[in-house]
C-alpha cells in the first residue's frame, strides 16, 4: 500500500502528540510454528521482498522474535541467528512487479540462502500472483480455519485463487471512511457532530448539495480529479474484463460526471492524488470540506499534512498543531476500501515453518494485533480485537477525541470484493490520467474514451474490445 509520509521529524513529533487511549494491549504471542509444509527449517536467511517500509517496520516492531535490527534496516537478526535480508523495490512504475518477477523466474536455480521467502502483494495486482504457482496455500504452510477465524472475509477473498485456494494473509484491513474538517462543517452546515454530517452525506445527491453550499461559502468539496474515486470503482456490478473484453462499469462513469461537474462549477481544486496542491489542501491553510480515506491515510498521510511545520528563529523546523484536532470522520455516501498488503509465502522457499510462523503472528495473533491498532491506529484484521477497540474509550486526539475504530468496525462489514480483478491497478490508473485532460477541457469525452482505451491496450496487448455504459 502506498504510505506518502512527511519528514520523519513530522511523523514522530505527530505520534506522540497524537492518542489519548485508555488501556494497553498486550503484545502476546503464539507458540512457535512447528512445521507442516514441505521446506522445513531450512536456511539461515529468510529473503522479504517489498516495495517500501510498512511491513517492515510491522515486523520489526511487533515479531517476537526480533533479536536486533540493522543500523540501517537492511537487516533483521532473530532470535535463533536468522537474519532477515530485506529488498525494498519502489512500486512507480511498475519497478517492484517487474524486479519480483525477474527473480521469481530464478527461483528454482538459485541457491537456498537467495530464494525469495516471503513477498508482499497489493490489492489491485494481487490476482496475477495469487492466480500462479509462485504462491503457496496458506494452509501447506501450516495455517489452519481457525488461526484465521478472525479474520475478515474480504482479506482472505482477495487472495484466494480461482480454484478457492487462499495464498496469503494479511495483519490490516482497510475500510474507507470521509474525513472531513470540523470547522469547515459548521460554517457549511452549521454542525461538526459526526452523525449529523453524515446524515447531511449519506447518499451522493446530498453529497452534491453540500458540495453547492460549500461553494457559496468559499470552500471546495474535494481537493481533486481522483478523490472520490475509490468510492465509486469499489461499488461496480462486475469486474473490469471479462476474456478480452473491457467492460466500463456504469459507476466509473458516474464518477466521470461528477468529477467534470465539480470541475466546472469549481467544487475542486484540480489537484491530483499525493500532488502539492492536495497535500497542501489537507493543512491548516486548505480549504477543502473533506477527503475520503481509509485505515492508513488517516492515521499517516492526513494526520501529517494536517500538521503546520515551520522554521524558528535558529532556523531549526518545528512542528505545530495546525489542523490537528479540526478533523473527524463520517462513514460518507458509500462503503468503499483502499490499499492493503498482503503476506505471501513464496513457492520454493527453504524456510517454509518461519514462514508460516510470520503469518501466524503478525497476521493471526489476538494481543498483536490489537497492540497494533492501539500504538499506531492501523485498522488490523481482526474481528475480535478491533470490536473490543470500539467498545472501549479508546479515543484519537487527531479526531477530536472521536473513536474512528468503531466506525471502522462498521464500515469493514460492508466490504465487497466480489469484483475485483488481475487488471485493476493498470486500468484504473488508465482512465484516471486519460480523463484528467477531460476535466481540464483540453479534450472532450469521446477522446479521453479513445486514449483510455489506446492506454489499455499498451499496458494489456491481449485486451480487445471495450464497451461502455448506453
Amino acid at each position: 500500500m502506498k504510505k506518502y509520509l512527511k519528514a520523519g521529524l513530522v511523523l514522530v513529533l505527530a505520534l506522540a502528540m497524537v492518542f489519548t487511549m485508555a488501556g494497553c494491549g498486550g503484545s502476546g504471542s503464539s507458540d512457535s510454528a512447528d512445521g507442516g509444509a514441505e521446506g522445513g527449517k531450512g536456511g539461515k536467511t529468510l529473503n522479504i521482498w517489498c516495495w517500501n517500509d510498512e511491513f517492515q517496520s510491522r515486523f520489526n516492531d511487533y515479531y517476537p522474535e526480533v533479536k536486533e535490527v540493522a543500523d540501517d534496516k537492511s537487516t533483521t537478526t532473530l532470535n535463533d541467528g536468522t537474519v532477515v535480508k530485506w529488498t525494498i523495490n519502489p512500486n512507480e512504475g511498475n519497478n517492484y512487479q517487474d524486479k519480483l518477477d525477474e527473480a521469481l523466474l530464478k527461483q528454482a536455480d538459485v541457491d537456498d540462502e537467495e530464494k525469495i521467502d516471503i513477498f508482499l502483494v497489493e490489492a489491485d495486482y494481487a490476482l496475477k500472483y495469487v492466480d500462479s504457482d509462485t504462491t503457496m496455500d496458506v494452509k501447506e504452510l501450516g495455517l489452519t480455519d481457525d488461526d484465521m477465524a478472525q479474520q475478515y472475509q474480504y482479506t482472505k477473498d482477495i487472495v484466494t485463487d480461482s480454484n478457492g485456494v487462499q495464498k496469503g494473509t494479511t495483519w490490516q484491513a482497510t475500510p474507507g471512511l470521509f474525513a472531513y474538517r470540523r470547522s469547515i462543517a459548521k460554517d457549511v452546515l452549521g454542525t461538526d457532530d459526526p452523525d449529523a454530517v453524515q446524515e447531511a452525506l449519506a447518499d451522493w445527491d446530498k453529497f452534491d448539495e453540500v458540495a453547492a453550499k460549500a461553494h457559496e461559502k468559499g470552500y471546495k468539496m474535494l481537493s481533486g480529479f481522483d478523490d472520490a474515486y475509490r468510492t465509486f470503482s469499489n461499488n461496480v456490478a462486475a469486474p473490469w474484463v471479462d476474456g478480452d473484453k473491457v467492460t466500463v462499469d456504469a459507476n466509473i462513469v458516474k464518477w466521470i460526471d461528477q468529477t467534470k461537474t465539480y470541475t466546472d462549477k469549481g467544487y475542486n481544486n484540480k489537484s491530483s492524488l499525493w500532488d502539492d496542491t492536495w497535500n497542501a489542501d489537507q493543512g491548516p491553510k486548505g480549504k477543502v470540506f473533506g477527503f475520503f480515506y481509509s485505515t492508513w491515510g488517516i492515521n499517516f498521510t492526513l494526520l501529517g499534512n494536517s500538521l503546520e511545520t515551520k522554521e524558528d528563529e535558529g532556523g531549526k523546523a518545528e512542528v505545530g498543531n495546525g489542523a490537528f484536532g479540526d478533523y473527524a470522520v463520517c462513514y460518507g455516501p458509500q462503503p468503499y476500501y483502499w490499499g492493503g498488503t498482503w503476506i505471501c509465502g513464496a513457492t520454493g522457499t527453504d524456510n517454509a515453518d518461519l514462514v508460516k510462523d510470520v503469518m501466524l503472528k503478525l497476521t493471526c495473533d489476538k494481543d498483536i494485533m490489537k497492540k497494533i491498532t492501539e500504538d499506531t491506529q492501523d485498522y488490523t484484521n481482526n474481528q475480535e480485537a478491533m470490536q473490543e477497540i470500539a467498545d472501549s474509550d479508546f479515543s484519537s486526539d487527531f479526531l477530536g477525541g472521536q473513536n474512528h475504530i468503531a466506525l471502522f468496525v462498521e464500515a469493514a462489514k460492508n466490504i465487497d470484493m466480489s469484483n475485483a480483478g488481475a487488471y485493476d491497478q493498470g486500468l484504473n490508473e488508465s482512465i484516471q490520467t486519460a480523463f484528467r485532460d477531460y476535466f481540464e477541457g483540453k479534450v472532450d469525452f469521446e477522446k479521453a474514451k479513445a486514449n483510455f482505451e489506446t492506454a489499455a491496450k499498451e499496458k494489456y496487448p491481449e485486451l480487445k474490445t471495450f464497451e461502455w455504459p448506453k
